[in-house]
């Protein structure tokens, strides 16, 4: 059983709403045809999977959070959509664990951030292996591998808190490297190698405005949301020591020189 790290606070969704198909799912992209319909696992606010709907005007997306819990997060993706007029798009729950979805149904089965917190990758990866398209059907994936994070100028403060975020992910049952091991998890669920193309993308924050916006999320996140209780429920760390990591994160960013750079592992699988 897992217990995802992150939580639906405000400071995580704001961070969350920054993802676009651009941004986090470049290299799927090229892929994506005006018909097809995607299924888009832990869809969170949406804002990729409405991105998505506006690539396939002909087609299809279905967002999925999880359980119950994510219903309030799930009805601000509907508010998106509505706000940004698409409609050819639904949100519903559904475990990636156990897709709601007769076999062969998507065009394309995507998944953003997702694997990382789950409590079997590999069941995740047969079940949008079931429900693609055996003939022709894309599995898409993306993950982050904490491990590969790196930043400047050097911070204790920022060093702690990536140790403690760590040991908090994994104590709560998911894997914060999973992008170093996509490929491994996909074999193992039964795609066939020559199927998968694994490539890496990246995320950099440099810019005055990026560095405020990366940094003040976090310096919230460690305090005000479920890692934060996780971390001191775990007793990884103290509400002091929260406060310290907090107070690291907006001292970073006001440095001319600062930027935070951070690898994800990526995959296409074409069947």
């Amino acid at each position: 059983m897992t217990s995802y790290t992150h939580g639906h606070q405000a400071s995580v969704l704001r961070a969350h709403s920054w993802r676009t198909a651009q941004n986090s799912c470049a290299y799927l992209l090229s892929y994506v045809k005006p018909d097809m319909s995607i299924l888009d696992v832990g869809c969170g606010p949406g804002t990729i999977t409405v991105d998505l709907a506006c690539l396939v005007p002909q087609g299809h997306v279905t967002g999925i959070e999880p359980s119950a819990e994510q219903e309030e997060v799930l009805d601000k993706a509907r508010h998106l959509a509505s706000s940004q007029g698409v409609t050819n798009l639904t949100f519903s729950r559904g475990d990636g664990h156990n897709l709601p979805f007769p076999d062969n149904m998507f065009d394309v089965v995507h998944a953003h951030q997702v694997l990382q917190h789950v409590a079997d990758p590999v069941k995740v990866l047969s079940e949008m292996k079931r429900v693609v398209k055996s003939a022709g059907g894309i599995i898409a994936v993306r993950d982050i591998d904490y491990a590969s994070m790196v930043w400047h100028p050097p911070s204790k403060g920022l060093s702690d808190w990536h140790e403690m975020y760590e040991r908090t992910a994994r104590a709560n049952g998911g894997e914060p490297n999973a992008g170093r091991v996509l490929l491994s998890w996909a074999l193992k669920a039964g795609i066939p190698r020559d199927c998968i193309e694994p490539m890496v993308g990246t995320w950099c924050f440099s810019k005055s405005e990026e560095k405020e916006w990366w940094s003040g999320t976090w310096a919230e996140r460690v305090v005000q949301s479920a890692l934060a209780k996780s971390a001191v429920e775990h007793g990884i760390s103290t509400e002091a020591e929260l406060q310290e990591m907090a107070t690291a994160w907006k001292s970073w960013c006001v440095a001319p020189d600062a930027w935070f750079a951070m690898l994800h592992g990526e995959l296409i699988c074409r069947l």
